[in-house]
């Protein structure tokens, strides 16, 4: 299956049941699966079965869902509430001449709610509910072209991990390769670390001094830091050729990262394997970011 982002769009309209219906869908980054419904009135009842086709069609996001539905026939008339205007023209002359207001016009008056009346056209028991079975049927259209648009998204979003998961594998071979992990380079570190000791304090048993350098060493050493850094590079691969509904996995995997980034930061003992950690750091976070889009 391939990769899935969170955020997309999708909008259908058509024509079906002697209606015209449309969807539109919005959807970003969620931890759950979550949705939000803007029915028109009288179709509060397709909603528990709208909410199971996005339980079909995916596993997380926030969305938001607007439907729309027109079932008129042309047949209904707009009929003007002629005392209401004849009131609210009386009035807004007392306040022309009272407070010197500009003039009303028709169409402002004809805007005010209750003037102007279009009746709503009664829907048949059947047909309305032939009206929501196509419904239903334009809202898995529409969630399968959501589905298509998020798939694309994901596809982009899986290249950009791609380049930065090989980005933390170059700087593990860097830190791998520095010249201040090489014996000669460890010896004359430890070489120096004893001799300014020795001179500080001459009494010091400089067996027992070689002893603690050498302990210290293997505590700075930055092994299976590396080591951990490399397994979670073959997994975070792993996960991305799976596929869908791997997001979640993913962003444990990048706090994986991110905690060896900070152990071998923390370990450090040349400026050199600082600045790979403060790198790789840097590109965990960018890798993060990016993942949490990722469904």
């Amino acid at each position: 299956m391939s990769l899935q982002s969170m955020t997309g769009f999708a909008r259908h309209l058509r024509n079906s049941a002697g209606a015209q219906i449309s969807w539109e869908i919005k959807s970003v980054n969620g931890k759950g699966l979550d949705v939000r419904f803007r029915l028109p009135a009288g179709f509060e009842a397709v909603e528990q079965k709208a909410r199971a086709l996005f339980n079909q069609h995916f596993k997380r996001g926030n969305f938001q869902a607007a439907l729309s539905v027109d079932t008129s026939t042309g047949s209904a008339k707009a009929t003007i509430n002629q005392p209401l205007l004849r009131e609210l023209a009386t009035i807004a002359a007392h306040l022309r001449e009272e407070y010197g207001l500009t003039a009303s016009t028709p169409e402002g008056l004809m805007a005010l709610r209750g003037v102007l009346e279009v009746p709503q056209e009664a829907t048949a028991p059947e047909h309305q509910t032939e009206v929501e079975s196509a419904v239903l049927a334009i809202l898995d259209e529409t969630l399968i072209q959501l589905a298509h648009n998020r798939q694309a998204e994901g596809k982009a979003l899986g290249e950009i991990l791609t380049v930065q998961i090989a980005t933390i594998e170059m700087l593990v071979e860097q830190a791998k390769l520095d010249p201040s992990r090489s014996i000669d380079a460890v010896r004359a570190r430890l070489a120096a670390q004893v001799a300014l000791l020795l001179d500080a304090a001459p009494v010091l048993d400089e067996a027992r001094l070689h002893m603690e350098a050498a302990f210290l060493a293997t505590k700075a050493d930055i092994q299976e830091e590396l080591d951990r850094l490399e397994m979670h590079i073959a997994s975070a691969r792993t996960l991305l050729k799976e596929g869908n509904g791997v997001g979640r996995k993913l962003d444990f995997l990048t706090q994986e990262f991110n905690r060896e980034a900070n152990t071998l930061c923390s370990k450090a003992n040349a400026v050199s394997i600082t600045s790979i950690g403060l790198d790789l750091k840097a590109v965990v976070d960018q890798l993060r970011e990016q993942i949490q889009n990722l469904e």
